[in-house]
């Protein structure tokens, strides 16, 4: 059941996570002001998220790797856990997208391996603000610590209520 109740908080985000930044307002999420332009971007602004972490999140523990950008991309993988046994599992794919912008496209898959999104569909996290320690994208920031920390922050939404979580990683 929690599972799937991450699984709907995390959906969520899709339709709405530039609205429900925009009226969270917290220094972790940013919203695009109408008519403004996202930043122009490249795979070498995130090139720091490249490497093998462990942390913190939702209560339990994770894992995530990244490769560095090559080809035109970053792939990542995520890894939820506690001592009952994984959560779930999600494949990261960032891009520049048509915008000249990244997009972070996410999708989630059960302990068993069976996707949460209809085949085609995936979550797109947009990058919407960026600076040279911090990727700020629809509903989800990074911010550089160090060469050997990262903090992220993702808004959910459950109903009318957004919360942030906050996701501690470290450097393997």
């Amino acid at each position: 059941m929690y599972l799937r109740t991450i699984a709907g908080a995390l959906a969520l985000i899709v339709g709405s996570a530039v609205t429900g930044a925009a009226e969270l307002r917290t220094e972790h999420t940013y919203g695009l002001s109408e008519g403004e332009a996202r930043p122009q971007a490249t795979l070498e602004d995130a090139a720091f998220l490249a490497g093998s972490w462990t942390g913190t999140a939702f209560g339990k523990q994770f894992e995530t790797v990244w490769n560095p950008p090559s080809q035109g991309s970053m792939v990542g993988l995520f890894k939820l856990f506690d001592d009952q046994g994984v959560s779930f599992y999600e494949i990261l794919l960032l891009t520049v997208d048509e915008e000249g912008a990244l997009s972070l496209k996410v999708k989630h898959f059960t302990p068993d391996f069976i996707a949460w999104e209809e085949k085609e569909d995936f979550i797109n996290f947009r990058l919407v603000k960026l600076s040279e320690d911090e990727l700020h994208f629809s509903g989800l920031s990074f911010y550089r610590r160090g060469d050997d920390r990262m903090d992220g922050y993702i808004v959910m939404r459950n109903g009318d209520q957004l919360s942030e979580q906050h996701l501690v990683y470290r450097r393997r």
